[in-house]
């Protein structure tokens, strides 16, 4: 008995005194609130600055903002819905084009992929293929609408390097043309 007590010390202090190996420990969690906040403020600044055209605006409780140009027709969309769009990506603060639907505006602004087909974008809102920011502020319009969403960082790539046009927590702004839904 004496000898399986030692035998249990010695491997707890064995297993305690190793390095930890997670890989998920990537440093600090990612502040959400903290973030928004921020996000929210620079938001608020630049609409009162904007000049951009719109029958209304809705100020989601998410911190997502839409401003609906051109109202279409029909139900909005709910989760499980598939949506078809056009859209022109930007970054907010620097107004730096990052990625389109249009091919021509993508090879003018240097966004062109080789291969890539450009055309309208469908998608399944809460499906999980596009960034949350999408799925809030596309069930705020009406298919055929045009609109303007402005999507704080947590809701689109927050902290993640998505790629060399959109800095790290970055307020995405897209222009739709919202096409319909199945």
């Amino acid at each position: 008995m004496r000898n399986l007590l030692v035998l249990f010390l010695f491997a707890l202090v064995g297993l305690s005194s190793c390095e930890t190996t997670n890989p998920y420990n990537q440093g600090p969690a990612y502040d959400f609130e903290g973030n928004l906040a921020i996000d929210r403020k620079k938001i608020a600044a630049y609409l009162d600055t904007a000049k951009i055209d719109s029958i209304y605006r809705i100020h989601d409780p998410s911190g997502v903002v839409v401003i609906v140009q051109q109202e279409g027709k029909g139900s909005r969309p709910t989760n499980n819905t598939v949506v078809y769009t056009d859209y022109i990506g930007k970054v907010m603060a620097t107004g730096t084009v990052f990625d389109t639907s249009y091919e021509a505006l993508a090879r003018l602004k240097n966004t062109f992929v080789e291969g890539r087909v450009y055309a309208p974008l469908s998608f399944v809102i809460g499906g999980a293929t596009v960034i949350t920011g999408w799925d809030i502020g596309f069930k705020r319009l009406r298919p055929t609408s045009k609109a303007t969403i402005i999507i704080p960082s947590p809701y689109g790539y927050s902290s993640q390097k998505n790629n060399d046009k959109i800095p790290e927590n970055s307020i995405l702004i897209f222009q739709v043309d919202f096409l319909g839904i199945d």
